[in-house]
């Protein structure tokens, strides 16, 4: 069983920073790609970066390339989104998610089988 925890939300004004965390617990948590996603009210859930297995591919929508981060410690138990240049528009709660193992930075909600409870962003104009 994988559990995953976000943490680092919050309110911060347009053009400022946010650092969201993802702590990953379970027996092979290491070895699965991850991701980010977002669901403002009203919308679908919406991917905003992936990381594969081993970190070494990632992969971002286009309305947060440049700006956001996507990264993961050595032992890929704890995964980070460094969030620059925050607009209003990514208001919305966020979601960490883990693939399967030796996973891929996939775009694809659907091929994500596990799920942290989300932490919000608010960005005020």
């Amino acid at each position: 069983q994988v559990q995953l925890v976000e943490s680092g939300g919050g309110l911060v004004q347009a053009g400022g920073s946010l650092r969201l965390s993802c702590a990953a617990s379970g027996s092979t948590v290491n070895y699965y790609g991850m991701g980010w996603f977002r669901q403002a009210p009203g919308k679908e859930r919406q991917f905003v970066a992936a990381i594969s297995w081993n970190g070494v591919n990632t992969r971002y929508s286009d309305s947060v390339k440049a700006r956001f981060t996507i990264a993961r410690d050595s032992d890929k138990s704890k995964m980070w989104l460094q969030m620059n240049t925050l607009r209003p528009e990514d208001t919305a709660v966020y979601y960490c998610a883990a693939n399967s193992p030796y996973g891929g930075a996939s775009s694809d909600g659907a091929s994500y089988d596990y799920w942290g409870q989300g932490t919000q962003v608010t960005v005020s104009s």
